[in-house]
């Protein structure tokens, strides 16, 4: 269940939601005026967070390759990694 805070709670509560989302690392929801307005969460969670959109991205270009038939044998790239290790 996610954690809902008011603004006002982020401003008179810093340390508290800092904490949370420090110790947790998830974000925890900011309202204004009873409307959903800002997700605030640790520095660590956002990088791991953006990490992982990375890495989708990787693996779905791997996705498009595999369809559009740009794949070789594994033995052929290996030999091309080593061969290139030795230089």
């Amino acid at each position: 269940m996610p954690t809902i805070r008011s603004s006002a709670d982020l401003r008179n509560r810093y340390n508290e939601i800092s904490s949370f989302c420090h110790d947790y690392s998830e974000p925890v929801f900011i309202t204004k005026n009873g409307k959903g307005d800002l997700a605030v969460m640790s520095i660590e969670a956002y990088e791991q967070l953006m990490g992982r959109f990375e890495l989708y991205g990787l693996i779905q270009e791997g996705l498009e390759d595999i369809a559009a038939g740009n794949t070789r044998p594994f033995a052929e790239a290996m030999s091309d990694i080593r061969r290139r290790r030795r230089k």
